[in-house]
C-alpha cells in the first residue's frame, strides 16, 4: 500500500512544474499524484483525486491562482492550498491568504527548503517564505490592532490565539482543546474581530510580532 502526503501541482510552466513534482517525488514523505497545466484543469483534478497538499501558481492565463483556490473552495476540495508564485508583492501575498491559502512560497527558495515547508503544512501549519512574513507584517502593521489585554478574549479565546501562533489547523486545534471544530470556528472568528484582523495568518504575524514587543 502506498503511503505519504498526496501532492498535485498546478503550474501553466512545464518545465518548471515537471521537475518541482521530480524534486518532490524524491522525498519518501510525499507522492506527486498529478500535474496540471491550468487553474481550471488543475480543480477537476483536485476533485478526483482529492490530494492532501496542492501547489499553485499565482499568475496563470484564464484562471489565476487566486481564483484556483476560490473554485478549489467553492467544490470543497479539502486540502492545504500552498501558493508557490515569483511575486513577492504585498497585495499579492494578502490576496492569496484572503482568498484561504494556507501557505505563500516563494519560486527562488532553496530547493532543499520545499520539502521541508511542505511537510509542515501538511501537517496542518502555515508556511511562508521569510520575506513574505516581512511584507506581511507591513500589512498588518498598518491595521489599526487592539493590543490584545485590551481586545477582551476570553481564556478560551486566548489559547486559540496561541494555536493559531504556531500555524496549526481547526482539526489539530480542536483536538488539543477536545471541542469541535465548528466550535473552534466560532472562536477564531471572534479572535479575529477582537483584534480587528482579517486572516488567521495575520494572526500569526500578530501574535509573534506582539511577544517580540513584550519581550
Amino acid at each position: 500500500m502506498e503511503t505519504g502526503n498526496t501532492v498535485l501541482v498546478i503550474d501553466d510552466h512545464a518545465l518548471f512544474r515537471k521537475g518541482l513534482a521530480q524534486l518532490i517525488a524524491m522525498d519518501e514523505d510525499f507522492r506527486v499524484v498529478g500535474e496540471a497545466g491550468s487553474g481550471a484543469e488543475g480543480v477537476d483534478m483536485a476533485v478526483r483525486m482529492q490530494p492532501d497538499v496542492i501547489l499553485i501558481d499565482l499568475n496563470m492565463p484564464g484562471m489565476s491562482g487566486i481564483e484556483t483556490i476560490g473554485a478549489l473552495r467553492e467544490k470543497q476540495v479539502d486540502a492545504r492550498f500552498i501558493m508557490l508564485t515569483v511575486s513577492d508583492s504585498e497585495r499579492d501575498v494578502v490576496s492569496a491568504l484572503r482568498a484561504g491559502a494556507h501557505g505563500y512560497l516563494l519560486k527562488d527558495m532553496e530547493p532543499e527548503d520545499l520539502c521541508d515547508c511542505l511537510r509542515r503544512a501538511a501537517n496542518g501549519a502555515s508556511v511562508l517564505s521569510e520575506s513574505v512574513t516581512g511584507s506581511l507584517m507591513q500589512v498588518v502593521a498598518t491595521n489599526q490592532r487592539v493590543p490584545a489585554a485590551q481586545a477582551d478574549l476570553t481564556s478560551r479565546e486566548g489559547e486559540v490565539l496561541d494555536f493559531l501562533a504556531e500555524g496549526l489547523c481547526n482539526k489539530t486545534i480542536a483536538r488539543q482543546l477536545g471541542i469541535s471544530v465548528g466550535t473552534v470556528k466560532v472562536h477564531v472568528k471572534h479572535v479575529l474581530s477582537k483584534l480587528n484582523l482579517h486572516s488567521r495568518l495575520e494572526a500569526v504575524v500578530w501574535r509573534h510580532e506582539h511577544q517580540k514587543q513584550r519581550h
